[in-house]
């Protein structure tokens, strides 16, 4: 028998992208689909355009709640799937229409835990994909549990996303979604990759990661240190589960911190009193010893690190002299994506 794949889509204002969203999921090749849509009590016609495919396609349910955000969501959704495997989809982004079906035969093929897909970062006129590592025509990899976290902690070949990846249900089944933080899927991806025993990364793009045309400078508030703190619960974890990883998960948090404490100081109107810098530098003062052996193989991060302790400035000044040798040496110039034109 054909295994049922439940697709959860958490919506909250975003009545512009819902349609294309939808209908990529029900003209699946695949058809043995549950289509879970959680109306997170969205203050447009999301809602009525929900209610509107559960009338014309009995595939799809919709759920109404009160707004609590993606997690939320995502947690209420789960609790009305009854597939075999389950697929989360933003509500903003949109499929290939075999995507599914290729994920279905890769675990299925691989007696694989969780399948993920390439994707396309897809804005309003071309499409990028990341083709640093892998071509879309590149075989499946597989990874088993040790691979997979070192590969999951530098976040690279395999993302944190919840999206884009099938999962057997009974995996994610009870790890519940952190609700009230942003990044949520930092604090739990984790989790699922530590019960993981067979993962496999298809490279053909077919998921369209829809790119928005705000600012993340003019969007950033303080609440995007979410980010951080959900690296640092997961370090915890790491100290704990997986000791060989500890300095490529200090590695990122530095990583992180960097780029963080420069957001704040652009939008420091957003962050007056400077808390959120201070805490910033004392978290790097306080375990410099360890960040130091982290990044001692990372020359780039290591004068970073350096000069950031001498005082942040410094740091910046480094990354803006950076960027422009860059510009003025093409050779230099990496080109890690694909672009594709509309």
């Amino acid at each position: 028998m054909v295994p049922k794949v439940s697709v959860v889509v958490p919506i909250y204002k975003v009545e512009k992208y819902l349609n294309r969203c939808v209908d990529s999921i029900l003209n699946q090749t695949y058809t043995n689909l549950e289509v879970i849509l959680v109306d997170d009590g969205s203050p447009d016609n999301c809602g009525k355009i929900a209610d509107n495919y559960s009338k014309n396609d009995k595939r799809v349910k919709v759920i109404h709640k009160q707004n609590g955000g993606l997690s939320d969501a995502r947690n209420c959704g789960m609790e009305y799937v009854t597939g075999e495997y389950t697929v989360f989809v933003d509500s903003d982004d949109w499929l290939d229409n075999k995507m599914i079906g290729e994920m279905v035969n890769a675990i299925n093929k691989f007696n694989a835990d969780v399948v993920q897909t390439s994707f396309y970062y897809a804005y309003e006129n071309y499409l990028l994909f990341d083709n640093r590592h892998f071509q879309k025509d590149s075989p499946p990899v597989i990874l088993y549990r040790k691979t997979l976290m070192y590969e999951l902690v530098r976040n690279d070949t395999v993302k944190n996303f919840a999206w884009g990846k099938l999962y057997k249900t009974s995996l994610i089944r009870g790890i519940p979604f952190e609700v009230g933080v942003l990044f949520e899927d930092v604090f739990w991806a984790y989790k699922v990759m530590h019960q993981v025993n067979k993962y496999v990364i298809l490279n053909q793009p077919m998921c369209y990661y829809c790119q928005r045309s705000d600012s993340i400078v003019s969007t950033y508030t303080p609440r995007n240190l979410d980010f951080i703190k959900g690296l640092k619960v997961r370090h915890h974890f790491i100290e704990q589960f997986y000791e060989g990883l500890v300095d490529e998960s200090y590695k990122l948090i530095l990583k992180s911190s960097l780029i963080h404490y420069n957001m704040l100081l652009i939008n420091r109107k957003k962050d007056k009193s400077g808390l959120n810098r201070k805490e910033i530098q004392f978290y790097i003062k306080s375990n410099f010893d360890k960040l130091k052996k982290a990044v001692d193989d990372d020359t780039r991060l290591k004068t970073q690190l350096f000069l950031f302790s001498i005082h942040p400035s410094l740091n910046i000044l480094f990354q803006l002299i950076n960027k422009i040798i860059i510009k003025l040496v093409p050779s230099l110039q990496k080109n890690s994506f694909e672009r594709i034109d509309f």
